[in-house]
């Protein structure tokens, strides 16, 4: 008897990870400030930055990865459970070494460069100040390093993604006016995780960021369904193309950024709006912030020249580091800690700016490249 054909394959979108290893090169250059190839990341052309782009295509691939576990109530049930935990547990672990790690090679700069003036920056200095209580914060993450503190939004917002994911396939639009309530509201009254030792609440808030999370989710499981969260409208892509456009002379051009501030500012006095509605805030991700990196997501999306264009061999370094996100972002994160304190001795130099970020990205792409291609070992029978 000849054996049943077998299932074809799925064949995986490109988009995803090309904008995914996109958005960790934009991060990893905003990361090593000072640099002259700073004022060329996304972040100087638009409300949002690479931050938000990043939360947003992981909540797409947390709903692809996971959403059929969570779609009937069959046994797969526990399985997901198990494999979304799974990977928060990993995801934990990753953010505790890069931590240190992070303040291991801060430590090394101060120690061989002279620059003990990076162990004082990016929430650093509380180990030093305050060690006993920091050292519990940076284990149950109140207390976050900068530029090494997104994990601990996605971890946690990962973890209930179990019970995101089972609303999502019973009633999707209740899940997103709930998001939105959540945000407004945490935004409203300032609502968020406390740190400690210090003040406030986590830089990235996931009570506000969830809201990205939730419909980078809510599209991912649309397209596990065979189909788009938000339709392809002649309108919608006018209308986010406006928008995206107008951002960028508004971040670019001094006379549109100071009527859009005002514009704003008589909005809420007219209309008595809420403050996250109006200002230009990243922990509460306030209106413009969340309406522009929706807005740029919807009109790259809703393309197809787009899709063919990140499918072409030129695309192929980005989709690479895509692929390999967590690890390349976490040997990002701990390099550019280190290359800030290069950044400190070498100053104001084009050649040395280029050096210093040509070696942080030819680690990454290597480390990429070795987790893609090198030779696995042979599975067990």
């Amino acid at each position: 008897m000849s054996s049943p054909p077998l299932p074809a394959r799925s064949v995986r979108d490109p988009r995803l990870d090309v904008f995914r290893g996109i958005c960790l090169v934009m991060i990893f250059v905003n990361h090593v400030p000072g640099t002259v190839f700073e004022d060329f990341t996304t972040r100087n052309f638009g409300f949002s930055d690479a931050a938000e782009g990043f939360v947003l295509m992981s909540g797409i691939a947390a709903g692809l990865a996971y959403s059929n576990d969570f779609r009937d109530r069959s046994m797969r049930l526990w399985t997901g459970l198990a494999r979304v935990w799974r990977r928060v547990w990993t995801l934990y672990l990753v953010h505790i070494l890069t931590t240190f790690a992070a303040l291991a090679i801060a430590a090394a700069v101060a120690l061989w460069l002279g620059n003990a003036e990076v162990l004082f920056e990016n929430q650093m200095k509380w180990v030093w100040t305050d060690p006993l209580r920091t050292l519990v914060g940076l284990v149950i993450l109140t207390h976050q390093f900068g530029y090494v503190n997104i994990l601990p939004l996605y971890l946690t917002l990962l973890a209930i993604t179990p019970v995101l994911l089972f609303v999502a396939w019973r009633a999707p639009l209740w899940l997103l006016a709930a998001s939105i309530l959540v945000w407004l509201v945490a935004g409203l009254y300032h609502l968020g995780p406390p740190n400690f030792p210090t003040q406030g609440v986590w830089f990235f808030n996931p009570l506000t960021w969830q809201l990205i999370f939730i419909i980078g989710l809510l599209t991912g499981v649309a397209l596990k369904d065979g189909r788009r969260f938000v339709p392809v409208r002649r309108w919608l892509q006018i209308a986010s193309g406006l928008l995206v456009v107008y951002a960028a002379f508004s971040v670019q051009i001094p006379a549109v950024s100071k009527a859009t501030g005002h514009t704003l500012w008589l909005a809420k006095e007219t209309f008595h709006l809420p403050w996250n509605i109006t200002a230009f805030d990243k922990t509460y991700v306030t209106a413009p912030r969340l309406l522009h990196i929706l807005a740029l997501a919807y009109f790259l999306s809703s393309f197809a020249f787009i899709r063919r264009a990140c499918a072409h061999r030129l695309a192929a370094p980005f989709e690479l580091l895509g692929r390999q996100a967590l690890p390349v972002f976490a040997l990002g994160s701990v390099l550019c800690i280190g290359l800030q304190g290069v950044k400190h001795v070498t100053g104001v130099n084009i050649l040395a700016d280029a050096a210093i970020l040509a070696v942080g990205l030819g680690l990454q792409f290597a480390l990429a490249a070795a987790r893609q291609y090198w030779p696995k070992p042979p599975k067990a029978a």
